[in-house]
Formats: C-alpha cells, structure tokens, sequence
C-alpha cells in the first residue's frame, strides 16, 4: 500500500461514523428518533447572539426567584442573556419597548446593554422563578445599575 491509502480507510471510517452521529443527533432533536427510544428533545427556544470573541466565551447560569409581589431594581446586563421560566410567571419590560409577561415554559432574549426597566414577578399570591443564561466574552458583572441619563435624573 502506499502511504495515501494508508490512512484513507481509517479516515473514511471516521468520518462515516462521524456522519451517522449527527444524523442520530438531528433525528432525536427533531423528534425524528428511532422507535423503540425513550430519548426525545425539541428545540425550545433559538436566537442570535452578537458577535463575540470565541476565544473568551464563559456561559454562566443564575437561577433568579421572586416571591409573590417581588421584583428587582432597574439594571442592565453588559451580555446577551437567555431567560427560561420554570415556575410561575414574570413581567419584563426594556427601555423603549413594551412590557412582556412570560409564562411557566416560556423563553425570552435580552440584549446587551439594554436597560431592564421592569423584572418581576407577574403575580402578588405565587413565586416565580427563572433562570438566566448569560454568555460574555469579557470579565464583567453580570447586572449593574443602567447608565445614568438625564431623563432618568442624572447629571447633565
């Protein structure tokens, strides 16, 4: 044999099994999974996310509950975040849009940057709670207060 087939047939082994995987993978995603497996996943939630450096990226989860009645202070997040509600139900509203309530199993995407004028729990008798994906590609906090402007009483 020469030295190109010799690691012609390992190659194209690999791959082929490569190729099989993947195709498992999207048959189950899909909910296109053999009969017979206990396994399925959908897609629950897709976005996005703006362009970011590969080579930092750090993905952090919080997992943010409100009793009845509750909420947090103004904020922003210098990150996108992806917000899942697992209980209960929450009322958010950025700067400059409407506000938006979101149920039990809901899914929701907050750019970097934007100023969270409303985060709270939609309900004064039940909790809720949520969790947060923030992806950043620096070191940063992952809330601080909004930037001061002057309609919202900072310094000229």
């Amino acid at each position: 044999m020469t030295p190109f087939t010799n690691w012609t047939h390992p190659a194209a082994a690999i791959l082929c099994a490569a190729i099989a995987l993947c195709h498992a993978v999207a048959a189950q995603v899909t909910g296109d999974a053999p009969r017979g497996s206990t396994e399925q996943a959908q897609i629950a939630f897709s976005h996005a996310l703006p362009r970011l450096n590969g080579s930092h990226l750090k993905a952090t989860i919080v997992e943010v509950s409100y009793g009845p009645g509750e909420s947090s202070p103004p904020h922003s997040h210098l990150c996108p975040v992806i917000g899942h509600v697992i209980e209960g139900a929450v009322r958010m509203q950025v700067k400059g849009q409407p506000e938006v309530t979101y149920k039990a199993g809901a899914s929701f995407y907050e750019a970097p940057n934007g100023v969270h004028v409303i985060s709270a729990n939609a309900s004064d008798k039940k909790p809720a709670k949520f969790i947060a994906y923030f992806v950043c590609d620096h070191d940063t906090p992952l809330s601080i207060a909004p930037p001061e402007t002057p309609e919202s009483g900072g310094k000229q």
